[in-house]
């Protein structure tokens, strides 16, 4: 039985929960993602591993209040199970792989819109924990959006926080203040976007011009999450990829974001249809 140990709401429509799955907790690496179904009739909904406790046998999972199938995740309590909960898949982060002394030369820097923040955390601490310099910038509309910025404090180099309105940290977006903080003297030798996708598109649009490789991470085109229903395809230095076979990280600089950003969106009024209805 999947159980619900803790849940709390992060805002209004982010919720953070640590469910039991021993299998997956044990085996999970950053940048993967699992798939997790409220009942026998709902829908597969891929959502990256937010952290993981093999002792414990749970995993972190944060959900966006966006559709019908994502209200039920969240009105799920305490002591309820899910159906299923299927993982790790995916690939993990290409740095998984790096030697002590790779770890020890890196500069990371993690650009983190919304919700990204929660993807960007196991990968920010698995760096930090290995010697690297790792530096977020988490970004939302307001200061009432953002989050997971203390769990960040504690894992990083160095956390900055914009939002679009100003309301705390730098007033603008992401993009804004990486060129910033490059002007002011700060080295990276990679970044790493994760967001909307439009706010992915125009980090790697910042990144480009400053010089600086980033990954991104297309997890948000997921739906079936086993590569059978091709929803996920995306054009990646001019060939067909799935983002949950192939991913869901990418080099940015190859990813057709215009095609994704349209992909994204197709099924949007069926969506607005299902929530109404639900």
């Amino acid at each position: 039985m999947f159980t619900i140990q803790t849940k709390e709401m992060l805002t209004p429509a982010v919720c953070r929960m640590s469910v039991y799955a021993p299998r997956v907790a044990a085996a999970a690496l950053p940048g993967q993602f699992l798939i997790v179904r409220t009942d026998e009739k709902g829908e597969r909904i891929p959502l990256t591993i937010s952290d993981a406790d093999p002792l414990a046998g749970t995993v972190v999972i944060v959900t966006q209040k966006i559709g019908a199938s994502s209200a039920r995740i969240v009105a799920m309590e305490v002591g309820e199970s899910f159906a299923d909960v299927v993982g790790p898949l995916g690939n993990a982060s290409e740095f998984v792989d790096f030697t002590e002394e790779e770890f020890r030369k890196s500069s990371f820097v993690f650009i983190a819109g919304g919700v990204g923040a929660a993807p960007v955390y196991p990968q920010a601490r698995y760096l930090h924990e290995r010697g690297a310099h790792v530096e977020v910038i988490i970004g939302a509309r307001n200061k009432d959006l953002l989050i997971y910025v203390k769990e960040m404090e504690a894992v990083c180099d160095k956390v900055h926080i914009c939002t679009d309105d100003g309301s705390l940290g730098f007033h603008g977006v992401g993009t804004a203040l990486l060129e910033k903080l490059v002007a002011e003297g700060a080295v990276f030798s990679r970044a790493v976007a994760i967001g909307p996708m439009i706010m992915m598109k125009f980090a790697t649009l910042c990144c480009k011009k400053l010089g600086l490789p980033v990954t991104v991470s297309l997890n948000t085109l997921m739906v079936d999450g086993t590569g059978m229903c091709g929803a996920c395809r995306v054009t990646v230095d001019g060939k067909t990829r799935f983002a949950c076979m192939d991913g869901p990280e990418f080099d940015g600089y190859l990813v057709d974001f215009d095609e994704a950003l349209i992909r994204l969106g197709q099924y949007k009024a069926q969506e607005a249809e299902a929530l109404k209805n639900d």
